[in-house]
């Protein structure tokens, strides 16, 4: 089945046509007839006997797109002038920028920005190095650092081609959190050389976030961050894919009347996603899961498997499952996708237990398409915004880092996550929820700031957290004479 056209492959068309009753019409129905779908229509000028207007178009995909091109093209007295891919557009010169929160107009202005007043806050850092907090942009600032391997839906593409990703992070943690996030793209993926250099770009950021970085290095980086920094480390592939599946999963167990104890869950992709979204869960009281990826099922039967899997195969499967993924569904209650497209079928679906859960997030393409999972299926979400349930990291990395900055965590840890999905899902009242609403939008302002409040308190309650009132918040002053 094919794909829905949608704004990820959307241009525009300047076209040129005669100035007369039914041009624009015909026009309008060869895109139609190719499958495109009209969005905006802007005249840029009009003549006597020619007209020139900006069609705003959506397609699958590239090749589709240049095939609604071609339809224009075809028609007698029409000229496509230009065409403007929007995608790219939105991307020339980067999305994000740094600004100065101060207008500096004048000597004194000069004289207290930087030199020599400058020096002053200098020496009163290094002498309490925790006043960083307070008097530089460490407070509200993290470092979104990737290598490049493993980005969504593209794989090991490197450094370069990962920014426009990271730069899309960096604007929606100040869109959705007002937290000042910058792209740092590494020309290395020797494990030992990116820790080093994370931590040696530490001291100026309040918390860092990892991305795109492939299993199982991921695993061994994030890891030995938290040991060494003092600051908030968080892998949003793994961790904030599963606050988010977790907070999906608690509203769709209200409408389908199950305990999460009670569940058979299987996990379709062993890895950096996989692996924490069946941690959490298991954390939240799931007892049965199984996990498979491209072999089949993970059991401790099994020689192949790095010690990520290792681990899973050791703490799952406890009725010591093996076969394939069919055999893996077989009465289960979810199924969770995070592998490749189109790997679950409709017969599978037959064979699972009363009102299946489907989380099929595989990107662009999904482990099974809604439209065949319909009718066999209770609930059914994706990672794809064009379908209801859309189980977004955007739901998640702004809030819980909000809430990690404005208590300077040392870490995110498992109770702030918990707590960060609970918090989620109780955004939606539960007379409001539905099979295709379990989960608020992306765009639902009452998310990060539910978010933000669950995890600051989640970190005071269990230590985490550090801060005090700052010293403009008692009424003294901001520094010492």
């Amino acid at each position: 089945m094919e794909s829905i056209p949608s704004a990820s492959y959307s241009f525009t068309l300047r076209v040129e046509f005669p100035h007369r009753a039914g041009s624009l019409g015909k026009i309008l129905t060869a895109i139609g007839e190719a499958d495109g779908m009209v969005g905006a229509v802007d005249i840029v000028r009009m003549r006597e006997d020619r007209t020139v207007r900006d069609i705003t178009v959506n397609a699958r995909d590239s090749e589709h797109g240049q095939s609604v091109v071609e339809a224009v093209e075809g028609l007698p007295e029409v000229s496509v002038v230009n065409v403007s891919d929007r995608t790219f557009l939105m991307h020339i010169g980067g999305k994000i920028e740094v600004r100065s929160k101060l207008q500096i107009r004048t000597r004194d202005d000069l004289s207290m920005v930087y030199t020599p007043g400058v020096a002053r806050v200098c020496r009163a850092i290094h002498d309490d190095p925790e006043r960083a907090f307070n008097l530089t942009i460490k407070r509200n600032t993290v470092a979104v650092v990737s290598d490049g391997t493993a980005v969504l839906g593209l794989g090991d593409i490197g450094p370069r081609a990962a920014m426009p990703v990271m730069e899309g992070k960096a604007a929606l943690f100040k869109q959705f959190a007002n937290v000042d996030a910058f792209p740092i793209c590494l020309d290395t993926k020797d494990t030992d050389e990116i820790v080093a250099t994370v931590k040696a770009l530490a001291p100026g950021f309040g918390g860092i976030n990892l991305e795109d970085i492939s299993a199982p290095r991921c695993f061994e980086i994030e890891e030995r961050l938290k040991k060494d920094l003092d600051i908030p480390v968080f892998h949003d592939d793994q961790h904030g894919t599963a606050v988010v599946v977790l907070a999906a999963l608690i509203n769709s167990l209200k409408i389908v009347g199950k305990k999460v104890e009670d569940l058979r869950l299987v996990v379709n992709g062993v890895g950096a996603s996989g692996v924490a979204c069946a941690k959490i869960i298991m954390a939240a009281g799931a007892t049965n899961v199984v996990g498979c990826d491209s072999k089949g099922i993970v059991h401790e039967g099994r020689e192949d498997l790095n010690p990520a899997k290792r681990w899973f195969a050791e703490n799952t499967n406890p009725e010591g499952r093996t076969g394939d993924l069919a055999e893996a569904v077989r009465g289960a209650d979810l199924f969770l996708g995070l592998s490749a497209p189109n790997v679950l079928t409709v017969d599978d679906l037959k064979t699972m237990n009363e009102d299946p859960i489907i989380f099929a997030m595989a990107n662009p393409d999904p482990e099974i398409r809604p439209e065949d999972a319909m009718g066999h299926a209770r609930i059914i979400a994706t990672g794809r915004s064009d379908y209801p349930n859309q189980i977004n990291n955007v739901l998640c990395f702004p809030g819980i880092f909000r809430g990690a900055l404005d208590v300077r965590a040392r870490e995110i840890d498992e109770g702030m996550k918990l707590a960060a999905a609970n918090a989620m899902a109780e955004v939606i009242p539960e007379e409001d929820l539905s099979e295709d609403y379990i989960i608020p939008s992306v765009f639902d302002e009452r998310v990060a700031p539910a978010v933000a409040e669950a995890v600051s308190e989640k970190a005071k309650e269990t230590g985490m957290a550090r801060r005090i009132q700052d010293r403009a918040e008692t009424g003294l002053s901001a520094t010492t004479f």
